[in-house]
């Protein structure tokens, strides 16, 4: 179907991008002008092609052409290019859009429970418990993974909505883990929907499955302990304690 390849033509180009800029953010400074356009330029191109994906998500599931022939089992190709294609497409918008959103609105969270943000994490939501009932349904654990991360997240996020206000500091952290997951679940689209379509033979390789997640939640709590040590106040020379000096162990002052 020409619409279909024109469709992965583009899919790539936008992915592509998202995928190399996407580090950018990561390697520079915070704040600076070069980590606003790096990541500007990621998520621009994760947006364009989280849409474009869950296009071809509904033509894998709709289309009159049958996809990937060497692959046999055709409910679970359903599951993977279908069903979780279009979930991580929905992933991706949703982890783009609430990352922008936390710092468009850190002077004030509650926007964020605006219907026009709701709707997306709702959209992830749904489409994420569906893939993840799906991957029950035709015994795929790591697809149930795959959704189980994404609801959390997304559980996580809702709590951060509604709850009382929180820290100007706490925003930058929010902005932080929703675009690592922005990367997430592209790179797993990338490695465990597009790539094996060159290479079915490895579509039930866990180690292409599990690979993006390990690694993003990895940057994760690594930059997480990082923030935390930046916060910590600079070591001063202690002072002795009262009981010290009237023991005579120090000189009192």
């Amino acid at each position: 179907m020409a619409l279909f390849e024109a469709l992965v033509v583009v899919h790539i180009i936008t992915g592509t991008t998202g995928l190399i800029a996407f580090w950018g953010p990561i390697v520079t400074r915070k704040g600076a002008s070069k980590h606003r356009q790096w990541g500007r330029v990621a998520c621009y191109g994760f947006l364009g092609a989280g849409v474009l994906a869950i296009c071809m998500a509904l033509l894998s599931l709709y289309g009159p052409e049958q996809r990937i022939p060497s692959i046999t089992d055709r409910t679970l190709f359903a599951g993977l290019f279908g069903w979780m294609m279009l979930y991580l497409g929905f992933l991706t918008i949703g982890f783009v859009d609430y990352g922008l959103a936390v710092v468009r609105h850190a002077r004030d969270h509650t926007a964020l429970r605006r219907a026009r943000y709701q709707v997306v994490i709702a959209a992830v939501m749904i489409s994420g418990a569906w893939c993840g009932w799906f991957g029950w349904k035709v015994g795929h654990p790591l697809m149930m993974i795959v959704a189980a991360i994404g609801l959390v997240a997304m559980a996580l996020q809702q709590r951060f909505i509604w709850s009382a206000a929180h820290p100007r500091s706490t925003y930058i952290g929010e902005h932080f883990r929703a675009l690592i997951g922005m990367g997430i679940s592209a790179y797993t689209a990338f490695l465990s929907v597009g790539l094996v379509r060159a290479f079915p033979e490895q579509v039930f390789n866990p180690l292409i499955w599990a690979g993006p997640s390990t690694i993003g939640v990895g940057l994760i709590l690594y930059f997480t302990v990082k923030a935390k040590a930046a916060k910590k106040p600079a070591p001063s020379r202690l002072r002795p304690a009262p009981q010290q000096v009237r023991d005579g162990l120090v000189e009192s002052e």
